[in-house]
């Protein structure tokens, strides 16, 4: 396999593993909502905050991936 090919494998399992954080903090978000619902703003605005932190690493790794190939 060519230095291309294992930037693309790269890539994509960033973007599985951002999607998957992701998905996983929205979950886990939306049932601490459900718990206390009075807390929904400052919850959200944490969700927002990790969703955005893991987003940054998951491009970090797409890009560090692309230069390679």
């Amino acid at each position: 396999m060519d230095v291309q090919g294992i930037a693309a494998i790269g890539a994509g399992l960033a973007a599985i593993g951002a999607g998957i954080g992701i998905g996983r903090i929205g979950g886990s978000a939306l049932e601490a909502m459900a718990r206390q619902p009075e807390l929904a703003g400052k919850i959200q605005t944490v969700m927002l905050i990790a969703a955005a932190l893991v987003e940054g690493a998951a491009l970090f790794g797409i890009v560090v991936a692309m230069l390679q190939g």
